[in-house]
């Protein structure tokens, strides 16, 4: 069977079962601009319940730009329940979702043109310890957009490392202030002294400083607003909350911490797998696994 009919029946079957099970959207999941001009010439494709996903560094074909829902994701390489967790956070972000809403999703393996798995997820729900997701206190953070960008930059320090070593770090991004009271300089801080112009998350130059510097000891601090006020803040845990995280490290315990005592989100790579955990209020909202065999060791 042609990849062609086989997406044809699987979007298919996905529009039907979201029918059945009464889900309010469709998300197909397409890895390049090839497979989008594939898909788009399946009729049940113009069904205004789908939404496409695609990577962020690829370009939307004029076959579909026009008339389909799409949202952009991180682009490199994570396990399928991570890709889709990570699109509905995208999708919170630009209002193409709910927190609530019943999602049925349609998608493939990373990298690949063929789609392959269809699952269907109630946001309504609370998902399970091993793969927890609830972006509903992020969306009410004015600092949404900037958590986005934060665990981008994380996700490619968890699937790459740094020259192909494994890294691990912690992100604090919220109000400057309260996070700077719960912590202290551990090394010298990269960052004073720079304009706010030169310090932005969303600079390309920063962000390559970042993932250089996250092979030093200590957290990134950055603002609501996505400026990065300091590296190498060593965060001050306090032992009565973190004992829910005997589990976890240090840093994810000093993190778990910070949320819970500031107004801000932690986001956490571990050194060991690359996953990165997301914090808030003292509780892991989601967890998104790269995938790490890529990584030249």
């Amino acid at each position: 069977m042609k990849a062609e009919e086989q997406a044809n029946i699987l979007i298919n079957n996905a529009l039907q079962i979201a029918k059945d099970t009464d889900s309010d959207k469709v998300f197909l999941f397409l890895n390049s601009e090839q497979s989008c001009r594939a898909v788009s010439t399946i009729n049940s494709i113009k069904d205004d319940v789908i939404v496409l996903v695609i990577p962020k560094n690829q370009k939307i074909p004029d076959c579909i730009a026009d008339n389909k829902t799409v949202i952009q994701t991180w682009s490199g390489n994570q396990t399928r329940f991570s890709r889709v967790k990570y699109a509905f956070m995208q999708a919170v972000l630009q209002q193409v979702i709910q927190p609530d809403y019943k999602v049925v999703c349609v998608l493939g393996p990373w990298g690949k043109d063929h789609l392959d798995t269809i699952t269907v997820h109630d946001l309504s729900l609370s998902w399970s310890e091993e793969f927890p997701f609830d972006p509903r206190s992020l969306i009410t953070k004015n600092f949404f957009q900037t958590v986005i960008a934060v665990v981008d930059i994380a996700l490619d320090i968890g699937a790459l490392g740094r020259e192909g070593k494994p890294v691990g770090t912690t992100f604090i991004v919220g109000n400057v202030e309260e996070i700077m009271q719960s912590s202290h300089q551990a090394i010298f801080n990269p960052f004073k002294g720079y304009p706010e112009n030169m310090r932005e998350i969303n600079s390309s130059e920063v962000v390559e400083s970042i993932k250089e510097l996250a092979q030093l000891d200590g957290a990134f601090v950055i603002s609501g607003k996505g400026i990065v006020e300091a590296a190498g803040r060593h965060l001050d845990a306090v032992s009565s909350v973190t004992r829910q995280f005997k589990g976890f490290g240090s840093r994810h315990r000093a993190a778990a911490s910070i949320t819970m005592h500031s107004e801000a989100i932690a986001v956490v790579v571990s050194q060991s797998t690359g996953r990165v955990t997301i914090f808030d209020e003292g509780k892991i909202i989601a967890a998104l696994d790269p995938v790490i065999s890529n990584r030249m060791v």
